[in-house]
């Protein structure tokens, strides 16, 4: 499936720029760009032309007013068949956020999956326009990955961040100056390879390359199936400035042999089920991506390892977050099994 990656911000926070910057690094990944400029002459589009394998332009409007399930569905349809490795979509700086959320994970495409909420601030303009446009709080309260962006004309950054924690203490904040963000914290790009084969867990643990190394990455492997009851309990108090983990997990259970993916972004947790290769050995091999995600996230995964019997009805509480029933994954107050919200 794959991922749609939502990109907001206020007018003039630099959301093209990083969209242009991502286009650049994409490195052999194909990317589809939705671009929704609010204005009959969409700038934003021109901008990104010629560099995007794929692209729908809608201009003079926004996603979250003009368009409901069925047209975003017929959006992402015409990039979903173009073989694309990950679609973004810029939105108007106009647009509601918690809306797009929404109707994404109402698409009913099964060829794409919501890929997280990207919001992007404008660390020199931050202060004046939140006084301004106030409503734009509920956009740093939902979003996954907050990129502080023009960080080189701000003065006081520290006390900028600490003004963000105060409205969303979870999301990673990442400090950036004219948008260059890692590819890597948003999707994982092809590597550059002379034949096309089957990505390798090596692949997906590849950040050599990451300009950014207050990121940190932290690797999981077991032979021995995973508890899917404790799993989950880790799930639900990941540690904070975790952005990212996926991978592969082994649960062994009767009826549940297969290989469950799983892909966190932010707060979106989703498992897709398929059988293991051909000639592979089940075992659960995870990555995990986030600010301050040191080597106890891996001995807390350690802990959810099987050591004694397992109820096989365990596994409804990973089954409730398969292909179909996607959703933004909060955790709950009484445990797993509480109710899922989207946002």
């Amino acid at each position: 499936m794959i991922p749609v990656v939502l990109l907001t911000g206020f007018l003039g926070s630099g959301k093209t720029t990083l969209l242009n910057h991502l286009l650049r690094s994409a490195r052999g990944t194909r990317i589809g760009v939705i671009v929704n400029d609010f204005g009959q002459i969409n700038v934003d589009a021109m901008a990104v032309a010629g560099q995007v394998d794929s692209m729908v332009s809608l201009s003079n409007g926004c996603l979250c007013c003009v368009a409901d399930t069925s047209d975003i569905d017929e959006m992402l349809g015409k990039l979903a068949g173009a073989k694309l490795d990950v679609i973004v979509i810029e939105a108007s700086g106009l647009a509601d956020p918690q809306t797009m959320v929404r109707k994404l994970l109402a698409s009913t495409d099964t060829r794409v999956r919501y890929g997280g909420l990207v919001t992007v601030l404008d660390a020199a303009e931050f202060t004046r326009t939140h006084a301004e446009h106030p409503e734009l709080v509920k956009a740093l309260r939902i979003a996954d990955l907050l990129v502080l962006n023009k960080i080189d004309r701000a003065g006081a950054a520290t006390e900028l961040i600490d003004t963000i924690r105060t409205h969303n203490g979870v999301s990673p904040i990442m400090p950036v100056s004219h948008g260059r963000v890692d590819p890597e914290l948003l999707f994982d790009r092809a590597p550059e390879l002379p034949v096309a084969r089957q990505l390798s867990f090596d692949d997906l643990d590849d950040h050599s390359d990451h300009a950014h190394a207050v990121y940190d990455t932290v690797t999981f492997t077991s032979a021995e199936p995973m508890h899917p009851v404790l799993l989950m309990d880790f799930l639900d108090n990941r540690p904070a400035g975790l952005y990212r983990m996926k991978g592969f997990v082994h649960f062994g259970l009767p009826g549940h042999t297969d290989r469950f993916e799983v892909q966190t972004v932010g707060n979106y947790l989703r498992f897709h089920r398929s059988p293991w290769p051909r000639g592979s050995t089940p075992r659960t091999e995870l990555v995990l991506i986030g600010k301050d995600v040191d080597a106890t996230a891996a001995d807390w995964l350690e802990a959810c390892r099987q050591t004694g019997p397992v109820d096989v009805d365990d596994m409804l509480w990973v089954t409730r977050y398969l292909d179909s029933v996607d959703a933004v994954h909060e955790p709950p107050e009484d445990g797993p099994q509480a109710e899922q919200d989207e946002t």
